[in-house]
């Protein structure tokens, strides 16, 4: 059963309750990595930024999270949350919808802003600094399937359950996400 909330936006008993629930405030959020000096001669750094999130739907016990499967660039696959760079004049919000429903074929709608994440790694020609802002989102839509994703970055997607997400993601700062989307739920209802 769904009701309108404000300015015309769907509304669900969890949407309705996770709207109603506190966010991290900013003075909750980890300061930003600060940029190490650049040596003589060391690679030059390029800032990146990303947004994606946890997009979610009722399940038998809990929710499920629907995630992709990567390949990284040493040829082993990856299991991780669905995101990337935003498009043109796009929110970091807008980018988190297209890239979930492009990598996933689920449509999502932004529950709440589960916060951002920092990571350095180093490609030939320069280093780069990482920012991805993820959102809770909730399932409105779509099948799963790898056929939206325009960069054929995502190899295989899965519905897996919020409490076996531990195991399957490959990086401890997405598990920490999800951690945070599993705390907002129970917060929240």
């Amino acid at each position: 059963m769904t009701s309108s909330g404000t300015e015309g936006e769907r509304q669900t008993p969890l949407t309705a309750s996770i709207s109603a629930a506190r966010t991290p405030s900013r003075s909750s959020r980890r300061a930003p990595v600060p940029h190490p000096p650049r040596a003589r001669g060391a690679l030059p750094t390029v800032e990146e930024v990303s947004a994606g999130g946890v997009v979610i739907r009722p399940a038998p016990q809990g929710f499920d999270a629907a995630i992709i499967a990567r390949y990284n660039r040493g040829g082993r696959m990856e299991w991780c949350l669905p995101k990337g760079h935003p498009e043109g004049q796009e929110t970091h919000e807008e980018a988190a919808v297209r890239e979930v429903a492009e990598e996933t074929g689920i449509e999502g709608s932004i529950l709440t802003s589960l916060g951002s994440i920092e990571y350095w790694f180093t490609v030939p020609t320069h280093r780069v600094h990482k920012t991805v802002h993820h959102f809770l989102l909730e399932a409105v839509g779509g099948d799963l399937t790898t056929e939206k994703d325009p960069d054929h970055e995502a190899v295989d997607v899965a519905w897996v359950n919020l409490d076996e997400l531990e195991r399957v993601l490959s990086f401890p700062n997405e598990r920490r996400i999800v951690s945070l989307a599993q705390q907002v739920i129970q917060d929240s209802l």
